[in-house]
């Protein structure tokens, strides 16, 4: 999923989050260990110092791809899940709770790379999970949730887009946040709300700034109706009950939630979001996509994502065309999320 687009020199929020996480000592999974790519990231990641990496696959798959890559993995840990020491303790947290999973199919699922890989995270064993080169992002999506389980009080998974647009309204590079981009096609107000939340949490953590959260749509403060406007309102009034101190407004149109003069004539009852938004929540995926591949090519943006959110502990999806940067970046910024390990 994680397609990463051209590097910048300056003011780079990959370069922040790779000042973040060296020296943390962290580890990363990669479950994908049959691709050549997987295992030339794996390098870069261990050679730079980003990460430790664990590379999981059968031995003789592993092996080819190192030969196709023309690498070595030497000083990085591989693993065949099926070999590993911790099976037993991952085979009964696995089926902790789950009355209809019994011990046999626990085990046939959590020799699955990616289910052990998940595991390895659940269990503490591993910091983050990054996966998808090789595998569909429905798959990742569900090792992830039957494995790690998502965040206190979230039940969607979702994405989000980090977007760095440069000289915006002539003031500058502008970081933002653009959710759903890439996985709810239709969200209800319910999930539009989780998607607000999770949203809000991933800036927090890599934009190094206060969350300011709008809920976009084509009416601003009920100057157009329909079902779209009001499903983005009773999402507002979902966000507001669940986290009354985040700083989140809707409806606002796309102008008014990030041109502050534009929100000046538009929202006159005051807005702690209004023309100063950095997080924008679309009401569906048309909206989502069409808005992030727009500012990308049209203002010259770098779209750097799409990650996956809403999951206790950090994983994230790649594109099945993904580069061996890409992954690397791809781990760098999902490693950036990774809280108490300072």
């Amino acid at each position: 999923m994680a397609q990463i687009a051209q590097e910048q020199t300056s003011g780079d929020i990959v370069r922040d989050c790779l000042e973040k996480v060296r020296g943390r000592g962290l580890v990363v999974v990669l479950p994908e260990g049959r691709d050549p790519r997987i295992v030339q990231a794996a390098r870069q990641i261990r050679d730079q110092g980003i990460a430790e990496p664990i590379v999981l696959g059968k031995p003789e798959q592993i092996e080819a791809a190192v030969q196709d890559a023309g690498v070595t993995l030497a000083g990085i840990k591989t693993l065949d899940p099926k070999e590993s020491i911790r099976l037993d303790a991952y085979v009964e947290e696995y089926g902790r709770g789950r009355d209809d999973i019994s011990p046999g199919i626990a085990r046939r699922m959590v020799v699955k790379p990616l289910f052990h890989g998940g595991m390895m995270v659940a269990c503490g064993d591993a910091d983050a999970m990054v996966a998808g080169a090789a595998t569909a992002t429905a798959a990742v999506i569900q090792a992830g949730s039957l494995t790690i389980g998502l965040a206190a009080g979230i039940e969607t998974v979702s994405s989000y887009f980090l977007m760095i647009v440069p000289n915006f309204q002539g003031e500058g590079s502008r970081r933002f946040v653009y959710a759903d981009c890439a996985v709810n096609i239709d969200p209800s107000a319910e999930q539009l709300a989780d998607i607000a939340l999770a949203s809000g949490q991933s800036a927090r953590r890599l934009l190094g700034e206060e969350p300011r959260i709008a809920l976009l749509s084509y009416s601003t403060r009920r100057s157009a109706g329909g079902p779209s406007v009001e499903k983005v309102l009773k999402a507002l009034d979902i966000v507001r009950t669940r986290a009354p101190e985040l700083k989140i407004d809707g409806e606002l149109q796309a102008d008014a939630a990030v041109v502050p003069r534009v929100a000046a004539k538009k929202v006159k009852d005051g807005s702690p979001v209004a023309g100063i938004a950095n997080v924008l929540i679309f009401p569906d995926l048309d909206a989502g996509n069409i808005a992030y591949k727009l500012t990308q090519y049209m203002a010259n943006a770098r779209a750097i994502g799409p990650f996956l959110q809403g999951f206790a502990k950090p994983v994230s999806d790649l594109s099945r065309g993904a580069t061996v940067a890409d992954i690397v970046t791809t781990s760098v910024i999902t490693l950036a999320q990774v809280q108490g390990k300072d």
